[in-house]
């Protein structure tokens, strides 16, 4: 009888979240988990799509954890995750590198599937659903490490269709969460002890729910008006839990409301921090790209956010070196990060993703050699503004989140104020979890470093 089993995972916050998904479906039917792979019957991978790269360093654990299968410990081991929908399952059941293979939305299906392993065959399962899977299960925090903050997904999939991107085919159209079991799973997480959540999506801005329909799409051709969208919930999460941060990510320009940047200027528990990926600076990449916006409208949104809520940190994703980008579409780039001068950012060069529209209709024109000089040169322009950014907070005082012990030095804290910016302090009393008041005397291009001044 197959018992014991082992989660790793690689890519988004959302894998993280739908591991404790798997955590939650598996204790209920009486297996158990285990942190350390060697104890292992069952092994699942949690896979990204995202970039080549993701999908390469995958493949390679898959032939390392053959390797140990053959020599050292034998277990079945099987790949979920957004890589499910994208693999040549054939090939990996005839060479046996898998046992199984299941989509984001048959976690609930796990338990039939290691049976059906138990009789000897293979199972294979990335069916999509138009439903919204997992509304009723409330994840256990019981093997979450980090006690300080947690994860929700709140949506599921997209509708956009970039066309660099394959998340619409391996997570399928939008749908979302009901707000009332998103609040239990904050009360949850208040019960237990948690001082943050993060909400979860790959576009939280266009969450739409309505009792008739999970998806999307026919919320907004039939339902609308009766609906609750983003800024609606935030507002209910944060009034009922006043004592939580709340932080959510990713945001989609086009879909980020005045009403949104309202709410969080509103509750001074809404973190003042957004990530709002632009990808490219130029008007005809991004329309190569297939956003949904173009380079003035995400200036103005980006005018309105430091208007309404001057102290918010922002930050943002790249893609560097899209097809057909030329010399004058990164200067663009490199202008629009000059005219906002992020807090952060995630910068990447551009992979011709199979299965992507860009893959198929269009060619990967710019050399690897240029990609990287350019990511390059976005790379170095960001750690100036950061740097610069950060040292603005020298003789302020900070409100700080305590997360844990700081990797350089045991005898330092580190945490992270409102802006999502990393604080380091030397230690005295306090201990994780605690709300302290820090003040900033010195800073790097990626940390602040202060000193404690009182508990809050």
């Amino acid at each position: 009888m197959l018992k014991y089993f082992y989660i790793e995972s690689y890519g988004c916050q959302m894998n993280l979240y739908d591991n404790e998904i798997i955590i939650t479906i598996l204790l209920k039917n009486n297996f158990k988990y285990v942190d350390n792979l060697y104890k292992a019957d069952l092994v699942f991978i949690n896979t990204c799509s995202i970039r080549k790269k993701s999908e390469n360093t995958i493949y390679n654990r898959i032939l390392f954890l053959n390797s140990i299968k053959r020599k050292k410990k034998k277990f079945l081991l099987g790949l979920i995750g957004c890589m499910s929908k994208r693999i040549d399952y054939k090939y990996f059941f005839k060479k046996k590198l898998l046992d199984f293979i299941i989509g984001p939305d048959q976690y609930k299906k796990i338990p039939y599937f290691i049976k059906s392993l138990n009789d000897n065959r293979y199972s294979y399962n990335v069916i999509l659903s138009n439903e919204e899977n997992y509304n009723n299960i409330i994840p256990t925090k019981l093997y979450n490490k980090n006690k300080v903050s947690s994860f929700i997904t709140i949506s599921r999939g997209c509708d956009n269709m970039c066309t660099f991107c394959v998340v619409p085919f391996t997570r399928g159209r939008e749908k979302s969460k009901s707000p009332k079991n998103i609040i239990n799973e904050c009360k949850l997480l208040y019960n237990l002890g948690y001082k943050e959540i993060i909400l979860l999506g790959q576009n939280v801005d266009s969450y739409l729910w309505n009792k008739k329909s999970y998806l999307k799409k026919d919320i907004i051709n039939n339902n609308i008006k009766k609906s609750i969208n983003f800024s609606n919930l935030l507002e209910k999460i944060s009034k009922k839990f006043p004592n939580m941060r709340i932080r959510f990510s990713t945001s989609n320009p086009h879909d980020m409301s005045l009403e949104v940047i309202k709410i969080i200027k509103k509750y001074n528990n809404i973190c003042k921090y957004i990530h709002l990926p632009f990808q490219s600076g130029s008007n005809r990449i991004l329309k190569l790209m297939k956003r949904k916006y173009n380079r003035i409208e995400y200036i103005n949104l980006i005018n309105n956010i430091k208007n309404i809520i001057p102290d918010c940190a922002l930050s943002y994703d790249i893609i560097t070196g899209f097809c057909t980008e030329t010399i004058k579409d990164h200067i663009d780039t490199l202008n629009l990060m000059k005219y906002v001068k992020f807090d952060f950012g995630y910068m990447f060069y551009y992979s011709h993703i199979k299965g992507t529209y860009a893959y198929k209709n269009f060619k990967d024109t710019v050399p690897i050699n240029i990609k990287k000089n350019r990511l390059n040169e976005i790379i170095n322009l960001q750690r100036k503004h950061s740097f610069l950014k950060l040292k603005k907070y020298i003789n302020t005082t900070q409100e700080v989140l305590i997360e844990g012990t700081s990797k350089k030095n045991k005898n330092y804290w580190y945490g992270k104020n409102s802006q999502n910016s990393i604080v380091v302090f030397p230690k005295k009393k306090e201990k994780i979890g605690d709300f302290v008041k820090i003040k900033i005397i010195d800073n790097t291009s990626a940390t602040l470093i202060g000193k404690f001044k009182s508990f809050l």
